[in-house]
Parts: structure tokens; sequence; C-alpha cells
């Protein structure tokens, strides 16, 4: 791949979101192929998990919404290892919201984690991945592209995490750095399980038949050829890379999915008074 390489041993990698799921995953798989690995998240127990599965890795408990926190983890990990070559900006939370009635609190605090969680991490991670062998993973999802019913704050954090990615890599370009943006449909993690569990989700998903979620570990392949070649896009299942270019046309396809499912679906959601964040948030 030219003076971008392809092996990972040896690089410098700081992954937030790390206790769970994509997050944890793609620590597991970077280091079995050599990258020396820091890890941020919220849940202790699951942060010491992952690390020691990494090498007894360095983890910090980190609310990526938190600026100074994000900062000081930041420059911790860059000390400990001297430098940084990766940072996969991963942190992210859902839940379902109606547009009209729903808690905007839910609103708030997703848009706080995924989106300007996402700023706080590529912006103090930034200055110290601008070099030649750089590399930032802004992770998005298909959501950034086709913006279903019940995930307003979803849709909305991560077209903007998409926009985030888009402008650091014009910015970071005269480095050498690159930046990537992923785009994922639903995976099976933890995060997806969660968020499908409810009612309104139930009664939504009748306008899919079939299984949704798509296997875990061809993400995390996908993960690690992106982070070795630096790509600028990376995608999981392969179709998504196909919807992007014609977003347009993929989201008029779900709003006539889901003529007939949504204004039920609405209803139930704004029953369910009780429906919690993907991942519990400080608060």
């Amino acid at each position: 791949m030219g003076d971008e390489g392809t092996t990972l041993a040896g690089r410098r990698v700081l992954i937030t979101g790390a206790a769970r799921g994509i997050g944890a995953a793609t620590a597991r798989r970077l280091h079995e192929r050599g990258a020396r690995v820091v890890l941020a998240g919220l849940e202790p127990d699951e942060l010491a998990s992952v690390a020691a599965d990494c090498g007894d890795a360095a983890w910090w408990e980190c609310d990526v919404s938190d600026r100074e926190r994000v900062e000081a983890v930041v420059a911790e990990a860059v000390d400990g290892l001297g430098g940084l070559d990766v940072v996969m900006a991963n942190a992210g939370i859902a839940s379902q919201l109606p547009m009209l009635g729903g808690d905007p609190g839910l609103f708030d605090k997703t848009v706080a984690v995924n989106l300007t969680g996402t700023y706080n991490t590529l912006r103090a991670a930034g200055p110290h991945i601008a070099h030649p062998r750089g590399y930032a993973l802004a992770v998005a999802s298909l959501a950034a592209a086709v913006h279903p019913p019940l995930m307003a704050p979803y849709n909305a954090s991560k077209a903007g995490v998409e926009a985030l990615g888009d402008t650091l890599r014009i910015e970071l370009r005269p480095s050498g750095a690159r930046v990537g943006v992923a785009y994922f449909a639903e995976l099976d993690t933890d995060m997806t399980s969660r968020g499908f569990s409810t009612r309104a989700a139930h009664s939504l998903l009748r306008a899919r038949p079939g299984n949704h979620v798509a296997p875990l570990e061809p993400a995390i392949d996908a993960i690690e050829r992106g982070i070795a070649r630096r790509s600028r896009r990376v995608v999981s299942p392969s179709w998504v890379r196909a919807v992007l270019p014609i977003r347009e046309l993929a989201h008029r396809a779900v709003e006539v999915a889901v003529r007939r499912t949504a204004p039920k679906a609405i209803e139930i959601a704004l029953e369910e008074t009780d429906v919690e964040l993907t991942t519990p948030q400080p608060r």
C-alpha cells in the first residue's frame, strides 16, 4: 500500500467505547496483530477484562462528553505509549425517541456522547496523530445516511460524526495523517440488542421480515483493514458501501417500508416511558 503499509505491529492505538461491542472486539483484534492498544470507556469491570485480554493494556474510565476528562486521558495515553498513531472515536449510545412528545433529555445526552464526544476525542487526539503514519477513525453509522423513525438523536448525531470526519480529513491532510469514517448497519452487539428490545422497535420491525442484524466479525475484519490501510471509508456489511452514494433513494425506501408500521410504533414508544439508553451514563 505504498507509504501507508499494511502492518499493525507496533502501532499505538487509543480506542474509546472499548468496554463492549465494536470497541472491545477491535481492541482484542489489534492486540493480536501486534498493536499497542489503550482503552477508554465507562464500565470499569468490562474495561479491565478487555485490557487483560490485550496484554494488560492501560485503560481509563472516561465519559467522552466531558472535554477535560478526554483531554486528560489522551495526554496520559500519549505519555504512556510515547506518542499516538491511531485514534478510534467509537464511544456511542442510542435510545428510541419520538420526535414529538419524547423525552428531550434523551436527545441531549445522545448528542453529547455521540457527537460532542467524538469532537472531544478527535480534538484532543488530533495533534498527536498529525504525522505521516497517523490515522483517525470516526465511527458513524449507516444512520448517518439513512434516517429511520424513532432514532432522531442517533441519526442526527451520527450524521454529525460523518461531517466531523470529513472535515478533519481535509484539515489533517497536509500533515500526512489520514481520516476515515465507519458506516455500519445493525451489528450483533449489546447496543443493538438493547436498542431493539423495546415493544415499539418490535412493532416497527414488522416491516422488515427476517434477521436484520449482521454478525460482528466481518465488521472487525473491515476495521482491521481500514486501520492498516488508513482507509477513507470502513463499511460493514459490504452492501452498505453501495447504499452510501444513493442515500436519498435508500431513505425513500425506508419511508415506504415503514409507512404502515410507523404510526403504531410511535404510539407505543410514547407509552414506553421506562426506555433507557443502551449504555448507562454518569449523572
